[in-house]
């Protein structure tokens, strides 16, 4: 029989602190039942020779030193099972719409088996989300990891939500499944994900798990491991191409610093725990494609940066990480622009692997070059027209100027149910530096202007 304990020590924020006679290993799952016969449960964080420390999911309210504390000799695992799509979850793994528990066809350690470097394959197969900004000029392929840095009050739940709606692989007929976990947020957040899952149909292909604010932040911590855990599942056991959608990570990070002052830890840079970097690297690590494994995991998480800044702690310890970011822009948002994606900053490492012909079309990356050309020399232009005036510019300085406000206005600016296959976003790239000289078209090859280029088809 399971031996019951009745000595805690101490009760300290969602901690509490137990003397124990056995070994007990850490993440152990817990259970503690309360003098009112509730049954709450934890995961061990810490141990000693004599005390561990347990942190509790449901919160400490209801616990006192008569609560009795039962080690169950396993870690947390989640039920995992192919009817998991289409359900909504609690960030525990707990059903949220309504329906019957998972029936489990496996259960899974949610911490995930560690990716051996040797057997990983490169990422090279383009993912289409149909948002040109990020199709056309950072583009998505799979296997890879690719945070989104944004802001508060920006629309990145929006741009998420596109996403799950929208992305495929173009031309294959292969199972596709998106894993959606959201962390921290509100009611009205919450409603607003569940509504449009449902409204639009994106939900038959996805699971969603939904940690609330107003849960506790350790159930915080291990939602991302759960969501992970069952993209993993669907991935390499049926053969699944699943996209992993988490936001918010800065939520995350928060509980990480709210158990760390609990635990009384020494706090790393801006009060965050100094195994921030490696507790972030062991999600973002989970993505990948296996050698021998049809399936593969990708990445999009979503972060927002404190005060805008790209240099705080998270999205810079993010960016070492990953494989570039895509950054969301308050200017262009305040321009009134969707989705408001600055592709100066931008960057997906991969890209290169993932476009060319075969995969995308053969003019991709010179006319992502084009395009990112002359919209980085049009930005620099409008600092000088502000000093200068625009009647001081070259005829060819005004041309350049004028394609980045064509750049934002037709390439950037899309409908939020805007669904552009990469074709379209190319078309539209060509649309707008057809409005350019040719000879101002030094990135792109001549036998792609001749193919291409809307003056010449026309001929």
């Amino acid at each position: 029989m399971t031996k019951e304990y009745k000595t805690i020590t101490e009760i300290s924020g969602p901690l509490i602190f137990l003397e124990k006679t056995e070994p007990v290993g850490y993440g152990e799952l817990v259970h503690i039942n309360l003098p009112d016969g509730t049954t709450k449960r934890g995961q061990v964080l810490d141990t000693s020779a004599d005390v561990v420390a347990v942190q509790v999911f449901e919160g400490t309210g209801g616990l006192n030193e008569e609560s009795g504390v039962v080690f169950s000799g396993e870690t947390i695992k989640l039920p995992v099972s192919k009817d998991m799509l289409g359900r909504i979850l609690s960030g525990s793994g707990e059903p949220l719409d309504g329906g019957p528990r998972i029936v489990p066809e496996d259960r899974v350690d949610i911490n995930g088996a560690s990716m051996n470097p040797y057997s990983r394959m490169p990422p090279e197969e383009f993912i289409q989300t149909g948002i040109s900004t990020i199709d056309g000029t950072n583009t998505l392929v799979r296997g890879q990891k690719l945070p989104i840095f944004s802001g508060s009050g920006l629309p990145h739940n929006e741009i998420a939500l596109q996403i799950a709606r929208q992305a495929k692989v173009p031309g294959s007929e292969e199972d596709f499944a998106v894993v959606f976990a959201a962390m921290g947020i509100t009611n009205e957040e919450a409603q607003y994900f569940m509504e449009d899952f449902e409204k639009t149909g994106a939900l038959e292909r996805a699971v969603v798990f939904l940690n609330l604010a107003d849960d506790p932040a350790v159930e915080r911590i291990i939602t991302p491991r759960m969501a992970l855990s069952a993209a993993e599942y669907l991935a390499y056991e049926h053969d699944m191409h699943v996209l992993v959608i988490l936001t918010d990570i800065t939520n995350y990070c928060e509980a990480l610093r709210q158990m760390g002052a609990a635990r009384e830890e020494v706090p790393g840079r801006r009060g965050y725990p100094g195994y921030m970097y490696t507790d972030l690297a062991s999600l973002y690590e989970r993505a990948g494609v296996i050698k021998g494994r049809k399936g593969s995991v990708t990445q999009f998480s979503i972060l927002t940066m404190p005060g805008d800044d790209i240099t705080h702690p998270i999205p810079d310890l993010s960016g070492y990480i990953t494989e570039g970011q895509i950054v969301v822009s308050r200017e262009l948002h305040m321009k009134g622009i969707y989705p408001p994606i600055n592709v100066l900053p931008s960057l997906s490492r991969l890209m290169n692997s993932g476009i060319g012909d075969g995969k995308t079309r053969d003019d991709h990356k010179a006319v992502s070059d084009q395009m990112y050309a002359g919209y980085a020399e049009g930005r620099d232009l409008r600092g000088l027209v502000a000093i200068v005036g625009k009647e001081a510019l070259s005829e060819r300085d005004q041309r350049i100027l004028e394609f980045a406000d064509l750049f934002e206005d037709r390439f950037v600016r899309q409908g939020r149910d805007e669904d552009r296959s990469i074709e379209d976003t190319l078309q539209v790239g060509w649309d707008i530096l057809s409005e350019l000289p040719e000879a101002l078209l030094t990135r792109i090859d001549n036998k792609y202007i001749d193919k291409y280029h809307p003056a010449h088809k026309s001929n």
